[in-house]
């Protein structure tokens, strides 16, 4: 994995481990990360990612229903 280092104004008093689940989340969110990949950047098991996904407002589950119609198609 690469680390990327990013500079925030100080105004935003978020931890460290709420920035990589916002960015976690979102590339999630975005089909860019699987779960476990995501779970990894957070250091997180893959349950537990999965657990607070809602926390930082995304669903487990796809926004698509063609992505939904697959998912059910291959349950």
């Amino acid at each position: 994995m690469r680390t990327i280092q990013l500079t925030i104004p100080d105004e935003i008093e978020l931890k460290e481990f709420d920035f990589t689940m916002i960015v976690a989340t979102k590339l999630y969110e975005d089909g860019l990360l699987s779960a476990g990949q995501a779970a990894q950047m957070t250091g997180l098991s893959k349950r537990a990612f999965i657990e607070i996904l809602g926390k930082y407002g995304v669903s487990l589950f796809s926004q698509s229903i063609e992505d939904l119609h697959l998912d059910i198609s291959n349950a």
